[in-house]
């Protein structure tokens, strides 16, 4: 099963970034983006990758005590940046931003005290995909339109563990399909 842990961010929040991500596409070039989809909206905290059935269980009892241990804190969209000379455009975040990546820290150690195999540990860089290119593509004008974009704040209040599905029918535009696996309420913290 493929997996990932996530915070999502709440439907009020998704159609505010909805309205902006459609100022953007109407910029010149951007039928050369793949748009993610409202669905793939998420600050990914933990790729798992490929994760055997038999370790999910060890995998969701861990992240739930992460949760736990994790007070509630405020986030809002806000700026954006690229990654890979224009193959991914992406919005950031702010507010208790370190709060983020500390749970981004911990779902990450989870998932080895679980005992699934993870890749070597990289600083956890806040950002939530807007657009991917297979090719190096010129967002300057996206990134310079983002610069301004500022998000109302909410509570991040739960962490989401996520199946992911890559896309099969070979079918241009066709977007992977994420199911939420599991979901925990964030704790008070200590």
């Amino acid at each position: 099963m493929r997996l990932f842990a996530a915070v999502l961010p709440p439907d009020d929040i998704a159609e505010e970034l909805a309205a902006e991500v459609a100022r953007l596409r109407r910029l010149p070039g951007a039928e050369r983006l793949r748009w993610t989809g409202r669905p793939g909206w998420h600050f990914t905290l933990a790729f798992y990758g490929e994760v055997a059935e038999d370790l999910v269980p060890e995998l969701s009892a861990r992240l739930s005590r992460t949760a736990h241990r994790t007070a509630p804190f405020p986030l809002a969209l806000e700026g954006g940046g690229q990654f890979g000379r224009g193959r991914a455009l992406w919005t950031g975040a702010r507010g208790d931003v370190e709060a983020l990546r500390l749970l981004a820290d911990r779902a990450e150690a989870a998932a080895r005290k679980a005992g699934v195999p993870m890749g070597e540990h990289r600083r956890y860089k806040a950002h939530l995909t807007l657009a991917r290119s297979r090719d190096a593509v010129e967002v300057r004008p996206y990134v310079g339109v983002l610069h301004e974009f500022s998000g109302r704040t909410w509570t991040v209040a739960d962490l989401a563990l996520v199946r992911s599905r890559l896309p099969r029918s070979g079918v241009r535009g066709e977007q992977p399909r994420y199911e939420v696996v599991e979901r925990w309420e964030l704790g008070g913290g200590g």
